[in-house]
C-alpha cells in the first residue's frame, strides 16, 4: 500500500497498534528528509498536499505527553515529535543559543539558524536561506532557497482545516525584521519585505506603481518592493487605517541593499 494510503487510513482511525506507529514513523522521516511536502508547485500554482497535513494530524493523535531533558529544565511534549538534531553531514548551521527545529520539518544544506529561533513540524525551508533571531516559521509554512527572514518575523502556520494553504515564501525573498506573514499569503520569487509589515489573507494591498489593490486570495508579486503605509477611510476622512503599499518593483538598487546577507550568512561547501 502507497504511504499516501496508508496515511489516509490512519487518519479515519481513532485507536492505533504498532504497525500504525511504524507507518506513522515512516511518513515523519518523508518528512525530515524532503522527499514529502505540505504544499508543492505544480503546474504553475502551488497545491496543498492535504494527505501530508492529514499525517501530521494523526501523530499529535497518536503521541503521549513525554518528558525532554533532565528534570530541572526539561520538557513535556507528544512523543512522537521529538526535536531534531544536527551534525557537520547535514550541511546546516544551527547556532547555539535557544533554538528549536521540531520532527517533521525539513532543512536543507546551507541554511542557517540564528538563536532563539523555532521551525514547527511540516515546515521546509530550502537551500541557503537564513532564520534569523526571534525568528517562527511556523507548521507547514514553505520557504525557498536564498531567503532572509529577519529577525523577529513570524511566517504563520496552518493545519486545519487541512485544505487551507500555508504561508509561502519562494526564492531570494528578503523579509525585513518583525514582520508577520499570515494566512496562506504566498510571496512570489525575489520580493521585498520591508520592517515591521504585516500581510494577512484581508490585508489589503495597494500597488502604488500599477494604481490598483491586489485582488484575492493574496499574492505578492515578484521583485515587489512592499513598505508599511495608510489608507483614508471613505466613510471616515479624517481616518487612516494600516495598508501595505508596493511602491516599487526589485532592481539593482534594492539588490545592492541586500547583498551583504550572502555575505554574512556564507557558503556551507
Amino acid at each position: 500500500m502507497e504511504l499516501q494510503a496508508q496515511i489516509e487510513e490512519l487518519y479515519n482511525k481513532k485507536e492505533y497498534k504498532d504497525s500504525d506507529h511504524a507507518i506513522f514513523n515512516n511518513f515523519k522521516e518523508s518528512l525530515n528528509t524532503g522527499q514529502i511536502r505540505s504544499a508543492e508547485y505544480k503546474n504553475g500554482e502551488w497545491v496543498v498536499n492535504t494527505w501530508v497535513k492529514k499525517g501530521i494530524l494523526v501523530g499529535f493523535r497518536m503521541g503521549r505527553l513525554a518528558g525532554v531533558g533532565d528534570s530541572e529544565w526539561g520538557f513535556t511534549d507528544k512523543h512522537t515529535y521529538g526535536t531534531k538534531k544536527f551534525t557537520p553531514e547535514h550541511g546546516v548551521r544551527m547556532v547555539p543559543g535557544g533554538s528549536s527545529v521540531r520532527e517533521g520539518a525539513f532543512i536543507s544544506k546551507g541554511v542557517t539558524i540564528m538563536p532563539p529561533s523555532y521551525i514547527n513540524v511540516g515546515s521546509y525551508v530550502d537551500e541557503n536561506s537564513m532564520i534569523d533571531s526571534h525568528a517562527l516559521v511556523g507548521s507547514c509554512a514553505q520557504i525557498g532557497k536564498n531567503v532572509h527572514l529577519s529577525a523577529g518575523s513570524m511566517i504563520g502556520g496552518v493545519l486545519e482545516p487541512i485544505n487551507a494553504n500555508p504561508v509561502i515564501v519562494e526564492d531570494d525573498v528578503f523579509i525585513g525584521g518583525n514582520c508577520g506573514i499570515y494566512e496562506g499569503v504566498i510571496i512570489k520569487n525575489s520580493a521585498v519585505i520591508a520592517a515591521g509589515v504585516i500581510i494577512t489573507a484581508n490585508t489589503p494591498v495597494f500597488d502604488a506603481v500599477n494604481g490598483t489593490f491586489l485582488p484575492k486570495p493574496l499574492i505578492i508579486p515578484e521583485k515587489a518592493v512592499v513598505v508599511a503605509g495608510s489608507r483614508i477611510l471613505k466613510k471616515h476622512p479624517g481616518i487612516n487605517v494600516y495598508c501595505p503599499v508596493i511602491i516599487k518593483y526589485r532592481d539593482d538598487k534594492t539588490d545592492i541593499s541586500v547583498m551583504l546577507e550572502n555575505e554574512l550568512r556564507g557558503e556551507i561547501n
